[in-house]
């Protein structure tokens, strides 16, 4: 099968055209046909750091998390799947675990759902670990009817999903980000849209939560920005974040009485933990899709297998909007 391999990491590395053995079915797992295959910023960190990341794989590595695909043989002791059904999931590219860049994948059965029937393959492989993180972060900060929420980075892979889903479980939803089209896109969505360059946060609490402050603060941007996702927050409030990678004074948390949320998604992966939850929620957000609750947002820009690496440069650049695709 074509596959396209790393044998070198860094931000210099390039992508190579091989020709490697298709993978053969064990139990457990299902070989998927790939037929799209998104690029997320976990995938570009990999590229570019190499050993410096516990996760990444050995060399040479066969990358990408999220696909969408086609089974075409199925392992022993797998149930609800057969030959023939279409499915996504976020399964490989890291440790051990063989990536999506590529014609075909081995992928344990837990970690895949079947697609939603109302997307193509290319906007199915958009959702997985965006789709994932948001659910899980949002479910565990116990976001529910009535409630206010605020996500930073509402125009972003994982925030523009977060936005849909509070929303769908009743929360009256607010999300930062800046200018016109991040605005625009937010709105469309269905949030009430906050410019954080022109809007001060003392300004929007207010408008937003009459000074209260929000009930469950997402935060998709992290680092210094957690400093302002404290001071929005109210009282005994949820802050999530996916991205706490820093070191940070934790005593505004402290004298709100927050509760902390750091989401990782990838630990079901990584050490073969509670694996099936992966595949509930992609089954439960499938259906949230095709009735409609849910959509994603893909970049216009569109790639081929043989492309990887301006779809990685793409994802980097900041220009895209929405997740960047790559079709197999």
């Amino acid at each position: 099968m074509k596959t396209m391999t790393l044998t070198a990491y860094g931000p210099d590395a390039t992508f190579t055209e091989t020709d490697t053995a298709r993978p053969v079915v064990t139990s457990g797992h299902v070989v998927v046909r790939i037929k799209a295959t998104s690029v997320n910023t976990i995938d570009t960190m990999i590229k570019d750091l190499g050993s410096d990341l516990p996760l990444s794989p050995a060399l040479p590595a066969v990358l990408g998390m999220d696909f969408a695909g086609v089974i075409e043989e199925v392992g022993d002791e797998v149930t609800g799947f057969a030959a023939g059904d279409e499915v996504y999931g976020c399964a490989g590219g890291l440790a051990d675990l063989k990536g999506a860049l590529a014609e075909y994948m081995l992928a344990d059965a837990r970690l895949i759902a079947k697609k939603p029937q109302s997307l193509s393959m290319r906007e199915a492989a958009a959702l997985p670990l965006v789709g994932i993180t948001a659910w899980e972060g949002l479910h565990r900060a116990g976001v529910s009817d009535g409630q206010s929420v605020l996500v930073q980075g509402g125009a972003g892979g994982v925030g523009h999903l977060a936005v849909q889903i509070a929303r769908h479980l009743g929360a009256q939803v607010a999300a930062t980000g800046t200018g016109a089209a991040q605005m625009q896109v937010i709105e469309g969505f269905g949030a009430t849209p906050i410019d954080f360059k022109t809007t001060q946060i003392d300004d929007y609490v207010a408008a937003q939560t009459g000074g209260a402050g929000f009930g469950v603060v997402f935060d998709t941007v992290g680092g210094a920005n957690m400093t302002n996702s404290f001071a929005a927050a109210g009282l005994n409030a949820h802050v999530v974040t996916t991205v706490a990678l820093s070191e940070i004074d934790l005593s505004p948390a402290h004298f709100k009485g927050l509760s902390l949320h750091i989401v990782f998604m990838l630990l079901p992966m990584l050490h073969n933990v509670n694996r099936t939850a992966h595949g509930e929620i992609l089954a439960q957000l499938a259906a949230l899709v095709d009735a409609g609750a849910v959509k994603p947002l893909l970049d216009d820009k569109q790639f081929t297998l043989d492309q990887v690496g301006e779809a990685y440069a793409r994802l980097k650049s900041g220009n895209a909007r929405g997740k960047v695709v790559i079709e197999v």
